[in-house]
């Protein structure tokens, strides 16, 4: 499948999170994944609902880190 990664700053005081969405691990290893993108970018995060939140606008390392790891990433929303 193809992951999406999109900014949102609704109902977040204004303040950007970058959503990463369609990634298709589960439990743990989405976890590990979300740890380790979180160190990429040196910021916090979480993951809700089989969706990684990074704070901040991370779009280009998020996309480079990804594609690194053999997924198929795209761009989403505005």
């Amino acid at each position: 499948g193809i992951v999406r990664i999109r900014r949102e700053t609704k109902g977040r005081g204004g303040k950007a999170v970058t959503v990463v969405e369609g990634v298709p691990l589960a439990g743990a290893e989405l976890n590990a994944l979300a740890k380790a993108l979180k160190q990429r970018c040196g910021v916090g995060g979480s993951v809700k609902s089989h969706t990684i939140e990074i704070q901040g606008d991370q779009r280009e390392l998020l996309k480079e880190a990804l594609e690194a790891r053999g997924f198929q990433v795209r761009f989403s929303g505005g």
